[in-house]
C-alpha cells in the first residue's frame, strides 16, 4: 500500500490491490500522518467487502434515507421524513452503524422524554431508527447488535370535551366575540377576520366529522357534494378513502364559505393555497377556555366518545373514523361496554316489571 500526491491536489491518494482490483481513493487530507491512518481504515473497509463479501458499514443517517426512499408514495412516508428530522437532532447523522449501540438509544429516550415528548411518539421515532437498522443489515451492513429500549405506554383515558368544555372553545373561537387587543369587527382587518372565522368554521367540522385536522384543513371544494350532504375524505395517514354525511352545522357553514369560494381549497391560505399546520390561534383558544390539557386531536377523540356513548359500536366507530387497524379503535372500547352494561340493566329492568 502506498501514498501519492497528485500534481493538482493537495491530499494524498492511497493505492493498493485486492485480488487484481486496483483501489485508488483520497484521503482528504495533507497531512502524511493523519493520510497514514486514514489509509489503513479504507485498506480494511476493502478488505471486508471484497475479501469477506461484506459492505462498508453505513451511518446512522444513509440507513434513514435507505429506509425512508423505499416507503415513497405510501401513507406513512411523511411522517417517517418527520421522524428523521427529530432523530439527526439528537443522534449524529455521520455515525456509522457499528457504533449505534443500545447505549445510544436509550440516551435518545431519555432526551426526548426530557423534552416533553410523548412516549408514544418516542417509541415511533425508536421503532423507524431500529427499522431502518434492520433493513441494513439484511441488505449486508455492518450493523451493531441492539435492544432497543422498552418504553411503557400508559393506559389513561382519553380525553375528551364534555358539552359545556365545547361551548367554553367555541365561545373563545367565535367570530363576532368582542375581547382585549381585538378591534370591533367591523372595524377588523378583513384578513384578520378571515382567519378568525377559517379557525371557528374549522372547529366545528371537526367537532362534527371526526376527522384528522390535515384531512379537513387541506380539503379540495371537489370532495364537498352539498347537493347529497357528504365529503369524500381521502385519508393520506392511513392511505384509505371515507364518505362522511353532514350535520346540519357543516352545511351550513360550507354552504356559506361555497358563496363566497374563490380557489380549489375549502380552507385556503393567503396564497390561497392549501391551509397547512397553522394551530397556534386555536391552541391560544383552548387555553383562553381553560382547557390546558386539551389538544386539536381531542376534538377527534370526543367525536369518537359521543358515537359510542350514544350506541355505535367500536366497529362502527372504526369506519367513521377510518382506522386501518381495529387495534387503534380499540382505545374507546371502555366506553362501548359502559354503553352495553347500561342496557343490560334497562332489559333487567324491564323484564322486573320496572
Amino acid at each position: 500500500m502506498s501514498l501519492v500526491k497528485r500534481p493538482n491536489s493537495k491530499f494524498w491518494y492511497v493505492q493498493f490491490q485486492i485480488k487484481n482490483k486496483t483501489i485508488v481513493r483520497s484521503t482528504r487530507t495533507g497531512d502524511r500522518k493523519v493520510a497514514e491512518r486514514v489509509a489503513a481504515k479504507i485498506r480494511s473497509e476493502a478488505h471486508l467487502e471484497i475479501i469477506e463479501g461484506r459492505k462498508k458499514p453505513l451511518t446512522v443517517e444513509e440507513a434513514l434515507d435507505r429506509y425512508i426512499s423505499a416507503r415513497v408514495g405510501t401513507p406513512n412516508h411523511r411522517n417517517l421524513l418527520g421522524h428523521r428530522r427529530r432523530i439527526l437532532c439528537e443522534i449524529r447523522g455521520s455515525l456509522p452503524l457499528t457504533s449505534l449501540t443500545s447505549c445510544v438509544l436509550e440516551d435518545f429516550r431519555r432526551k426526548r422524554i426530557s423534552q416533553g415528548i410523548s412516549p408514544q411518539t418516542v417509541k415511533h421515532a425508536l421503532n423507524y431508527l431500529v427499522a431502518a437498522v434492520k433493513a441494513a443489515r439484511k441488505d449486508g451492513y455492518a450493523c451493531a447488535d441492539l435492544d432497543p429500549p422498552q418504553i411503557r405506554i400508559s393506559n389513561r383515558c382519553l380525553r375528551y370535551l364534555s358539552p359545556e368544555e365545547e361551548r367554553r372553545l367555541l365561545v373563545e373561537l367565535d367570530p363576532d366575540r368582542e375581547c382585549a387587543g381585538l378591534a370591533a369587527r367591523e372595524d377588523r382587518n378583513p384578513e384578520r377576520q378571515r382567519w378568525i372565522q377559517d379557525n371557528y368554521d374549522l372547529i366545528i367540522m371537526l367537532l362534527d366529522t371526526g376527522a384528522r385536522y390535515g384531512e379537513i384543513a387541506n380539503m379540495h371544494w371537489r370532495q364537498v357534494d352539498l347537493v347529497n350532504r357528504s365529503i369524500n375524505l381521502w385519508r393520506q395517514k392511513v392511505g384509505n378513502e371515507s364518505v362522511l354525511f353532514m350535520t346540519d352545522r357543516v352545511v351550513t357553514i360550507l354552504t356559506r364559505r361555497a358563496s363566497t369560494r374563490d380557489g380549489d381549497y375549502v380552507f385556503p391560505n393567503r396564497k390561497g393555497g392549501a391551509r397547512g399546520y397553522s394551530s397556534v390561534a386555536i391552541r391560544k383558544a383552548f387555553r383562553r377556555a381553560g382547557l390546558h390539557d386539551c389538544t386539536i386531536h381531542t376534538l377527534r377523540h370526543t367525536h369518537a366518545t359521543r358515537l359510542i356513548q350514544n350506541g355505535l359500536s367500536v366497529y362502527e366507530v372504526r369506519e367513521v373514523l377510518g382506522h386501518a387497524d381495529i387495534k387503534t379503535t380499540m382505545r374507546y372500547a371502555h366506553l362501548e361496554k359502559a354503553t352495553v352494561l347500561k342496557k343490560a340493566r334497562d332489559v333487567i329492568q324491564l323484564l322486573n316489571g320496572g
